[in-house]
């Protein structure tokens, strides 16, 4: 049983997007249904989190909007996703970037 549901899910992996590292600046273009249109909504900033493997990988974005922090989960290979830029790429020496959430203005960028 579990050897069929393994290889349903390598079916589903998608392999049009790019490597993502913690600390990227990222634009992802989301696909958002109006009435009866479907349009691509981006979401830039700055990814802090990766969870999970395989098909259920799960990356976090956040990004300061009018001096509030937004952060979005979105699964890597969802449909919903149209495609992912990064923009920028920045190393950095943590796993996760939580930190980010305390900073403040210009600090608060990597």
């Amino acid at each position: 049983m579990h050897k069929k549901i393994a290889e349903l899910e390598k079916k589903q992996l998608r392999d049009d997007l790019p490597e993502l590292n913690i600390g990227d600046h990222v634009k992802v273009y989301v696909k958002i249904r109006e009435g009866d249109k479907i349009r691509s909504h981006p979401f830039e900033g700055t990814l802090i989190a990766k969870k999970g493997s395989g098909p259920r990988t799960a990356f976090t974005v956040r990004r300061i909007s009018f001096r509030e922090g937004a952060e979005k989960v979105f699964l890597m290979n969802s449909p919903a996703i149209e495609k992912i830029d990064v923009m920028k790429s920045t190393k950095v020496k943590r796993a996760k970037i939580y930190y980010l959430r305390k900073r403040k203005g210009k600090k608060a960028i990597l």
